[in-house]
This record gives C-alpha cells, sequence and structure tokens, in this order.
C-alpha cells in the first residue's frame, strides 16, 4: 500500500516536470511577441533553464542518497509553482529569464526525485525499465496539457491565466509530506567522494553522454516545433499548439506501450530501435512541406523519443542499484548539459541559416544514441569489470 501511494507521488511529480519541460516551447511564439526577442535570445532562454536543472539535478543526487526524496519532491513541486506565476508576470526579457531559471531549478528537482522514487520501489530490471517508462506517461500528460490548453483557450483566457492556472496545480505534489518515505540509503554523510569515483566511471560515462544527445533531442523538438511549424509549414499558432500537443501525445502513448513491452523485450533492443526511429522521423519532419507531413513527422519523432530516456535510466538504476541518487544526479546532469547546448546552438544556427537546416543536429544526435547504446550493451553483458567493480 505505501509503495502505491509513493508512486502517485511520484507520478504527481511528474506530470508537473511535464508541464515544465513543455513549457518554454508552447508559450515561445507569444512571450516573443509580446516581450519582443529574437530566436537566438530564445535559445538563452533554454540555457538559462537547463543551467539551473542542472546546477540542481547535480547537487541533489548525492543530498537524496544522504536525506532522501521527499524534501526534494516537496521543493522542487514548491519551485515551479512560483516560477509559473512570475512568468505570467514578467515584465521584460530580464525578469522572463529569471522565472525560466527558477521553473528549470524545479523541474529538476522533480525530475531527480521522482525517478529515483520509482527505480528504487522496484528491484527486478525489467520492472524497472517497465515502471519508468509509466511514469514517463505521466510527464507526457503534464507535457501535454499546456500546448492543448494554449491551442484551445488562449484566446478565451488569455496566456496569464493558464499560467496561474498551472501554478496552482504544480503545488500538489507537496502532499507528500504526509507520505512515509524509504529511508535514505546513506547514513554517515553526503556521499561527495563516491560521487567523484562515480563521475569517472566509464559506464556511467557511456550512460550520462547517450542521455546527453537524448536530452538535447527532446529540447529541440520541444523547444522549436511550435516555431517551425509557423515558420516553415504555415501553420497558426492554434495549429501549431495542437501538432506540440500531438507530439507530446504521441511520447505518452508510445510509454503506454513501452511499459508493458520491456517486460518481453530487453531494454538495449528498444533504446535503438528508437534511436533509429527518431533519425528517420527528424529528417522527415525537416524535409516537410506541408502541415500533414509535418504532423506525421511529429508524430513519428514523439513516439521514438519516448522509451529512451526512462529506459536508460532504468537500465542504468539496475546496473548501480546501490548508488541510485548519486548515479542518476551524474547522469541528470550530463544530459542536461545536452539539453542546455543543443537547444542554444540549434537557435544559432537557426539565426544564421534557418531553422529547416538546424534541425537536422537531433538526426545526428539520434545516431549517436544508437552507436553508444550498442557500446552500452556489450558492456552490461560482460561481468562487472575492473573500473566499474565497486559499484556493481
Amino acid at each position: 500500500m505505501r509503495r502505491h501511494w509513493l508512486s502517485r507521488a511520484a507520478y504527481g511529480g511528474m506530470f508537473v516536470f511535464g508541464i515544465v519541460m513543455a513549457l518554454l516551447g508552447a508559450v515561445l511564439p507569444v512571450v516573443s511577441t509580446r516581450l519582443g526577442f529574437e530566436l537566438a535570445q530564445a535559445g538563452n532562454l533554454f540555457l538559462a533553464m537547463n543551467c539551473a536543472m542542472l546546477a540542481a539535478m547535480l547537487a541533489l543526487g548525492p543530498l537524496m542518497d544522504r536525506f532522501g526524496k521527499k524534501p526534494a519532491l516537496a521543493g522542487g513541486a514548491l519551485l515551479a509553482g512560483l516560477a509559473l506565476a512570475l512568468i505570467a508576470a514578467a515584465p521584460s526579457y530580464r525578469w522572463l529569464t529569471v522565472a525560466i531559471a527558477l521553473l528549470g531549478a524545479g523541474g529538476g528537482a522533480l525530475n531527480g526525485a521522482t525517478n529515483t522514487l520509482i527505480a528504487d520501489l522496484h528491484e527486478d530490471p525489467r520492472e524497472k525499465n517497465s515502471a519508468l517508462n509509466l511514469l514517463g506517461v505521466f510527464f507526457g500528460f503534464g507535457a501535454l496539457s499546456i500546448p492543448f490548453v494554449i491551442g484551445s483557450l488562449l484566446e478565451i483566457l488569455g496566456l496569464s491565466a493558464i499560467l496561474a492556472l498551472a501554478s496552482a496545480l504544480s503545488l500538489a505534489p507537496t502532499a507528500c509530506l504526509a507520505l512515509r518515505f524509504p529511508p535514505p540509503k546513506r547514513s554517515e554523510g553526503v556521499p561527495w567522494r563516491e560521487t567523484a569515483r562515480l563521475a569517472r566511471d566509464p559506464l556511467v560515462l557511456m550512460f550520462g553522454f547517450l542521455l546527453f544527445f537524448q536530452s538535447g533531442n527532446e529540447f529541440i523538438l520541444g523547444g522549436y516545433t511550435s516555431t517551425y511549424l509557423m515558420r516553415e509549414a504555415g501553420a497558426s499558432i492554434r495549429s501549431a499548439s495542437y501538432l506540440l500537443a500531438a507530439y507530446w501525445g504521441a511520447i505518452m502513448l508510445a510509454r503506454v506501450v513501452s511499459s508493458r513491452l520491456l517486460l518481453r523485450v530487453s531494454g538495449p533492443t528498444v533504446v535503438m530501435a528508437s534511436a533509429l526511429g527518431s533519425a528517420a522521423g527528424v529528417a522527415l519532419l525537416a524535409s516537410a512541406r506541408t502541415q500533414a507531413m509535418a504532423a506525421l513527422a511529429v508524430v513519428l519523432v514523439g513516439a521514438s523519443f519516448a522509451s529512451i530516456y526512462p529506459t536508460v535510466l532504468g537500465l542504468a538504476g539496475a546496473r548501480f542499484a546501490a548508488w541510485s541518487g548519486t548515479v542518476f544526479g551524474i547522469l541528470f546532469g550530463i544530459a542536461l548539459a545536452g539539453g542546455m547546448i543543443m537547444p542554444w546552438a540549434v537557435g544559432q544556427l537557426a539565426q544564421a541559416y534557418g531553422l529547416r537546416p538546424a534541425l537536422l543536429v537531433a538526426a545526428a544526435n539520434a545516431l549517436a544514441i544508437f552507436a553508444l547504446q550498442m557500446l552500452i550493451a556489450r558492456r552490461l553483458t560482460a561481468p562487472c569489470g575492473r573500473g566499474s567493480a565497486t559499484f556493481c
């Protein structure tokens, strides 16, 4: 019963994290017009958000192993709610940047706490992969809600009212304060020395750089799809919002399927197939000349992206079960470096050469994911080697 309620708390936190991740891409066309900034400055917003998320995740990994997940989950929800309220009221680009950075810090705490909690609640590796993909479904619900509501109600309610409602909703995970969480894994102090050792482990680094490319892709597509559809495919803001909602909806539905599929199919196989699908979908989107073709590409990309991140976390969590909080913190940190660098780079490339060719960066990232997963699969089938023996 306790696991049931803790899972629900994690689902609520991941729902809010979905709102956090989809928000900037969904509101970018509106706030850029209201505050008057260009694509290069939009890239700087992604940079600010991901810098804050990076700092939160790197710090919280070892702290969760020492103090548990409850403070991170409740604190992340409070920060996200505050940030959404500030975005609604931001009078200038500078204040918007501050609010986006707070949003990133709250999102980082929610992402780390929810994924680590779910990973720790399941011991069997296949069940862990399945549970993390199911957790990702609630990310999809949250990410889907923002573009859908904006597309449906922007003209009726206005952006400020929509963000105020999202802010109130984001406080719901603070109810986790009433629950009893698993005890911290480390009672002797914050394991900074072990964190440094794990950060040099070759397998941890391979997992991390795979997520570096995947996180970069998720931020690129989540952040620039609406703008791309409006500028290159002639979509209205309402149509672009609905198509962005279709992207998040495809992620959500594919994770429902993956949560069952991964009980029968190995994680590495699913990740490699998803990487190839991602490359094909991005190439199709970059060449799309009609809204119908763009819609097909967006759905294919979303469905292909769906399983990569949670399945890789499941594989890493199974291999480094005794240090899940610390390892996840390292992985999230490396991943968010990709989420920080890649959309910024795409913004600069789009400013110089156009958004259509800039999107092909995501296709190259997907091929890098495929190659890294092949290397990881070989190491996972081998016994713990000299470089990893301490942490197996």
